[in-house]
């Protein structure tokens, strides 16, 4: 059995690259019959926070939509990386598309209250990467290949969307989708009450271990299963998290946990994975006091690096745009205006300023033109906060 992605096959992606930041036809870059409107209806409806409306950011949103959806969107959603690729590579490159970005488009069109973008998101979802065991992490149009892996923290964010939708909207439909969707994963992701990564649907298997950023505690809660179960699975996974904390030195966390040994397991600390742990405890109220400290400083002095050792000692100089963005989110979470400002401001760096560049409004490397989902999503979602 392989050894899985980290959050999102992206996230690697991402991290690699410093950036200066049946099927629906296109018409002018956009899909037919699925355009997003660049405003929200009611864009207070949708969040309690809105710090991006307090500074002023919704012009700054629209852009990077307008990018995303214009020259990042295909017929099957969302492009992995902006520049073509032959979709062949172990990881996902070029125009493939991945269940995580289309879960990300939906998270962010219920923040923005576009109730008919998520609806053409969700259909188009369901139609390239449903299986009977989860959604297929990858489909590749030019190999005709939807993969028959599913990967935990995308379906959770799927049916995260599908429950937040139905909040939204008022739609009891969204609510049983989840509902059933969310049966569905606990069938094949949980065993013994614990989470494990992905199911293979080809060999019938899941892996050995839990890596702790797909640990979405908040999806987990809703999931539509008898308490006595829900309340197992919790305690097991909060426990798993909370337990990889590194130090108050260097407060992020350990990269997965294996069942076998009951020991955890990290090559590097990647800081896309430890913030958005970081989150996920923030959403749920349990973040560590030190987490948030150690990430204002070092937001603020715009010194978040990529990687780091279990000591804390940054292991390259990379930032990314999802760094930040993650850690605007944590902001917005947690009511803390300076972290989200600073984040965007530290975010925005990498924003293509240069109305020649095809990557303006965007986030990627006009050089290389170099521009991945990941990023760009993420940004969209700090900015819906």
């Amino acid at each position: 059995m392989k050894n899985f992605w980290t959050c999102g096959m992206s996230v690697i992606l991402a991290l690699n690259v410093l950036t200066a930041c049946d099927s629906p036809t296109i018409q002018n870059g956009q899909p037919k019959n699925s355009e997003k409107p660049t405003g929200p209806e009611n864009p207070t409806a949708a969040h309690n926070t809105h710090f991006s409306d307090q500074l002023k950011l919704q012009h700054h949103r629209e852009d990077t939509e307008r990018f995303v959806m214009s020259k990042m969107y295909g017929p099957y959603g969302a492009y992995t990386n902006f520049e073509d690729s032959s979709e062949s590579d172990t990881a996902a490159t070029g125009h493939e598309i991945l269940s995580e970005s289309a879960g990300l488009l939906m998270r962010y069109d219920v923040l923005t209250n576009q109730k008919d973008a998520f609806q053409a998101e969700w259909e188009r979802a369901k139609q390239i990467f449903d299986l009977p065991s989860g959604f297929s992490y990858r489909f590749s149009p030019k190999q005709d290949k939807k993969y028959t892996i599913n990967a935990a923290v995308d379906d959770l964010r799927i049916i995260r969307a599908l429950y937040d939708a139905g909040d939204q909207f008022h739609s009891k439909d969204y609510v049983e989708l989840a509902d059933a969707y969310g049966k569905r994963f606990y069938n094949f992701n949980v065993k013994d009450d614990k989470l494990y990564d992905f199911y293979d649907e080809t060999y019938k298997v899941t892996n050995d271990f839990v890596t702790l950023c797909y640990i979405d505690l908040t999806t987990l809660k809703r999931l539509a299963i008898p308490a006595k179960q829900q309340t197992a699975l919790i305690e097991n996974m909060q426990k798993i998290i909370q337990n990889g904390y590194l130090s108050d030195a260097f407060p992020f966390y350990e990269t997965r946990y294996h069942y076998g040994t009951d020991t955890y397991r990290s090559e590097g600390i990647n800081t896309v994975e430890s913030v958005l742990t970081i989150l996920t405890l923030s959403e749920a109220g349990l973040e560590h006091p030190e987490s948030i400290a150690y990430l204002k400083e070092h937001v603020k002095n715009g010194t978040l690096y990529g990687q780091y050792d279990k000591n804390g000692i940054p292991q390259n100089q990379i930032q990314s745009t999802a760094i930040y963005a993650i850690t605007a989110m944590i902001g917005s979470v947690l009511g803390d205006v300076d972290l989200y400002k600073d984040s965007i401001q530290q975010m925005e760096k990498y924003r293509v300023t240069d109305k020649t560049s095809p990557l303006y409004g965007g986030y990627g490397d006009p050089a290389t033109k170099q521009a991945f989902s990941f990023d760009n999503l993420m940004a969209l979602l700090a900015y819906a906060h």
